[in-house]
């Protein structure tokens, strides 16, 4: 029934975002997709993990409705036109191990190269990022052979290639391939992550007129080289081990970033972690401020897609952490934020040790742009 009530609320939404871009239908190109893919779970190498890529075959669908933004303002050009929306993903059977992986989320599309919407066959990068859910987790008596997954409840992600061909003025058949993932972000262990490599045939329909761009010199604006500060705050939670309860886990983060181009910032900066509990972990160990908190060096890099809307990156290297935080010296992050108004910006990023999930940043904070030091005209 719940799972019901959520589909139902999903085209719900879509058919919302669908009447609200009636009134906008000369700003955006609607897109309609639907696909069918299929491919194996890839296993970590462990022996119940190969026995579970043996048993599952994965075969889904997936539905998805896009907005194309067809006016000349300079990211739209810069990025070729991308694409956005939201979608629906789910697989067509269930299977006892891990259940019937499905997601809802939202996704953007770049095309590879310039003058793509011009061209019968064209190609794209794709992301995907929501809530995955209706998993089988982990159960030491109902499910023990599953340790890819602790929870039902799971990030959604999806990074891909594809290619397109137009047969009609409205219609395109498309292929992917791409790494499906479902994690926790280790809120709740085994957190090893489900991975899937579909390859995936699907039909794209527009749903109002086809856009084809002017084939015009793009026009670049003034860059303004300046600096910026990023001051956030950083929450979550993390399960040390199978059984036991999840703690909080925060921090907080000030970067200095230089606008490098129309694309990126770059820069360095200090992050500050809170990792709380170390006494009910260790009851026989005291916890203190030192084994509770690390701090370290960050080199920053912001991927800029719009005006507001980018993706952090970084990789860190520790002046102080604790191995009984399941710390090792360095780190890596990758998430994306959105700016609000007035300097403010949130977003979601996970912090991995190695590639293996730390916890999932939900990050609120502030941007103080610096002066302009210098204007670069094209």
């Amino acid at each position: 029934m719940r799972y019901s009530i959520f589909i139902k609320s999903l085209f719900a939404t879509i058919l919302f975002f669908s009447t609200v871009e009636v009134f906008a239908q000369k700003k955006y190109q609607q897109l309609l997709e639907v696909s069918y893919e299929a491919g194996p779970l890839i296993s970590n190498g462990k022996d119940w993990a190969n026995e579970i890529a043996d048993l599952v075959s994965f075969r889904g669908a997936d539905v998805r409705m896009g907005w194309r933004k067809v006016g000349d303002d300079f990211y739209n050009q810069l990025y070729r036109y991308p694409t956005f929306g939201v979608g629906f993903s789910t697989a067509l059977a269930y299977y006892p191990e891990i259940g019937r992986p499905q997601g809802i989320y939202a996704f953007a599309e770049l095309p590879i190269t310039k003058n793509s919407l011009q061209k019968k066959l064209s190609f794209s990068y794709f992301s995907q990022i929501g809530l995955g859910f209706n998993l089988n987790p982990y159960d030491s008596l109902e499910n023990p052979l599953n340790k890819y997954i602790g929870s039902s409840l799971n990030a959604y992600i999806h990074f891909g290639f594809k290619a397109n061909f137009q047969i009609q003025d409205r219609i395109k058949v498309f292929g992917t391939f791409g790494l499906k993932h479902y994690s926790n972000g280790s809120a709740k262990r085994p957190n090893a992550g489900i991975n899937l490599s579909p390859l995936s045939l699907g039909l794209q329909y527009n749903l109002n007129n086809e856009f084809v761009p002017k084939d015009h010199e793009m026009v670049y604006p003034p860059l303004e080289k300046r600096g910026f500060w990023n001051i956030a705050l950083y929450f979550g939670h993390k399960n040390y081990e199978i059984g036991d309860p999840s703690y909080f886990r925060g921090g907080f983060g000030i970067n200095y970033l230089w606008e490098a181009s129309y694309k990126y910032r770059l820069g360095l900066g200090l992050d500050f972690f809170y990792a709380p509990g170390y006494q009910s972990r260790f009851p026989d160990q005291k916890g203190t401020f030192s084994n509770q908190v690390s701090t370290a060096v960050v080199g920053s890099w912001e991927f800029k897609l719009n005006e507001r809307l980018y993706m952090p990156i970084g990789l860190g290297a520790y002046i102080h952490y604790n191995s009984e935080n399941q710390e090792s010296w360095f780190y890596e992050r990758i998430g994306v934020r959105y700016r609000l108004k007035h300097n403010l910006f949130t977003g979601v990023q996970i912090k991995a040790h190695k590639a293996k999930a730390d916890f999932f940043e939900f990050t609120v904070g502030y941007t103080i742009p610096g002066k302009v030091k210098s204007v670069i005209n094209p």
